[in-house]
């Protein structure tokens, strides 16, 4: 199944994202953000499957947690 990735600035909203998410039911790990995605040094991100991503979205809208960017597929940015 595709991943899609959801990066943050810094652990803590990631963090809060990882706990609202596993409260809405959606399965995600956190990690470092692969370097290559990374945009200002540190940063952390969420794996979700594909299938997720708009309730994941929704989420972190409803909850006002900050994230970066989103990444799927070949991880093409596809929102800002």
């Amino acid at each position: 199944m595709e991943k899609c990735i959801i990066t943050f600035r810094s652990v803590t909203p990631a963090q809060r994202a990882e706990q609202l998410l596993r409260r809405a039911g959606v399965h995600c790990g956190l990690h470092r953000t692969p370097r290559h995605l990374a945009q200002q040094g540190c940063g952390y991100s969420l794996r979700i499957q594909s299938h997720r991503l708009q309730q994941a979205l929704y989420v972190l809208q409803e909850h006002q947690v900050p994230y970066q960017k989103v990444y799927c597929g070949e991880l093409m940015e596809v929102f800002p």
